[in-house]
């Protein structure tokens, strides 16, 4: 199978809908991650995407649909507080999760009785969307475990020759996936931090809460596996400079090619080392961090992670995918 990376052309639309309703598997840009979607209809399509990815059977996928899409049918009602979150954050990189009437297939939420949906702001992700109208089911276009894509050239690199269509939308503006929200209960609880914050999700629905996964849990989010968003190098975490310098200098000094992966605040005191950027702040840190990691891999035989000072907002996302990504607890 050839794999095209196509912009905002002439037929682009019709040909991205053709093989959505042939049972292919799409890739298309968000605002957060490039997602790889299929028919949330379609037995054969949506667990084309879990074999594509590697995908553990037990993650659930999150549909998306178009801003004006009626999603009546697919969910068994919602709270008061599900509307006003819909109307302060939508279209907008927070996933909603609700009571499922079980009309789309039953592998997009792995046996679970909820159904997570989202309405991405991309324009691309919203052409899309409305030209194929139905919802599409859409982890991010990356192979299982490893580090999500921002860009259509990450997708290639993983799903080159594996799925026929890749939707150029640019660089994606978020950086980190979407918050996923369960609206099931009388409070609104995270499932997994992103770029719309408990903070400002408790000041539209008067409060939030976080959920905490307990042992031997299924999965009620995408992004709960325990080592995830992975670079293809060794990786270290560290939580202060001289720990970083001293393992980057011991890996240097075995013929290897060490690089570190921190915070503006955390450069100087790296003496001139091998290093990358992820800025200033938490938005700062969220759009550069995948980019990066992605690049890291490419040279690097040891990526040397240093834990950011930064707290609050949308570091948390940032914290949970940085963590994650280095296979350290998310607990810690």
């Amino acid at each position: 199978m050839e794999t095209q990376i196509i912009g905002r052309s002439r037929g682009w639309l019709s040909r991205a809908k053709e093989y959505i309703e042939a049972g292919e598997v799409v890739a298309f840009h968000t605002e957060t991650v490039y997602g790889l979607g299929a028919n949330a209809f379609s037995d054969e399509a949506v667990l084309k995407i879990f074999a594509l990815k590697g995908r553990p059977a037990d993650n659930p996928l999150i549909v998306h649909v178009h801003r004006d899409y009626d999603i009546s049918p697919l969910i068994d009602g919602e709270p008061p507080y599900a509307a006003v979150l819909r109307r302060a954050f939508l279209p907008g990189p927070l996933t909603m999760v609700y009571p499922s009437t079980g009309k789309v297939s039953k592998y997009v939420s792995c046996g679970l009785n909820t159904l997570a949906i989202r309405v991405p702001s991309s324009p691309t992700a919203q052409e899309f969307l409305r030209e194929v109208n139905l919802p599409i089911a859409a982890p991010s276009a990356n192979l299982s475990k490893h580090v999500s894509p921002v860009t259509a050239r990450h997708v290639f690199d993983d799903f080159n020759g594996k799925i026929p269509l890749i939707l150029d939308g640019g660089a994606c503006a978020g950086g980190i996936e979407s918050t996923v929200l369960d609206c099931t209960g009388e409070v609104p609880q995270i499932l997994r931090e992103g770029l719309v914050t408990r903070e400002m999700v408790a000041s539209v629905a008067g409060d939030c809460g976080v959920y905490l996964r307990r042992e031997g849990e299924k999965p009620k989010s995408p992004g709960m596996a325990y080592r995830h968003y992975s670079p293809r190098c060794a990786t270290a975490y560290c939580r202060s400079a001289d720990e970083a310098n001293a393992l980057y200098d011991g890996e240097k000094g075995r013929g290897g090619a060490p690089c570190i992966l921190c915070g503006s605040g955390e450069m100087p005191a790296l003496g001139g080392r091998e290093s990358l950027d992820l800025g200033g702040t938490g938005e700062e840190m969220a759009r550069r961090l995948y980019a990066l990691l992605r690049k890291a891999e490419k040279t690097a035989t040891l990526l040397i992670g240093i834990e950011p000072k930064e707290r609050g907002g949308v570091m948390a996302g940032v914290m949970n995918r940085l963590l994650r990504a280095f296979g350290e607890n998310h607990e810690t």
